[in-house]
């Protein structure tokens, strides 16, 4: 039902910034949860951060203090301001969307995902 396209990934060098965004098709969830998940070759998926539809939000503890998760309403959009990258933070990364809230930050629980956007950080 929805479609999801992630946009801005890329190479960058440690310490640098990068801003995801991943704009999905209408929807009418007056509840939900929306994320961005990562993946790095031979590892699981993981979650990165949580954003509902109440603005109520979750992070990573790898992640926190250096990634912002934020969403607007208006354009259906979902956003992940990534600074101070580390190589560590190399993956594909997804955006996905689940009606209701409920757990937001176990990726096994998302109905729709994008087709990811690979960020590579170098040092």
């Amino acid at each position: 039902q929805v479609q999801l396209v992630e946009s801005g990934g890329g190479s960058v060098q440690a310490g640098g910034s990068l801003r995801l965004s991943c704009a999905a098709s209408k929807y009418t969830y007056s509840r939900y949860c929306m994320g961005w998940f990562r993946q790095a070759p031979g590892k699981e998926r993981e979650g990165v951060a949580t954003i509902t539809s109440d603005g109520t939000t979750t992070y990573a503890d790898s992640v926190k203090t250096r990634f912002t998760i934020s969403q607007d309403n208006a354009k259906n959009t979902l956003y992940l301001q990534m600074n101070s990258l580390k190589p560590e933070d190399t993956a594909m990364y997804y955006c996905a969307i689940k009606p209701r809230t409920g757990l937001c930050v176990d990726h096994r629980l998302y109905n729709y995902w994008g087709q990811g956007t690979q960020v590579t950080v170098s040092s």
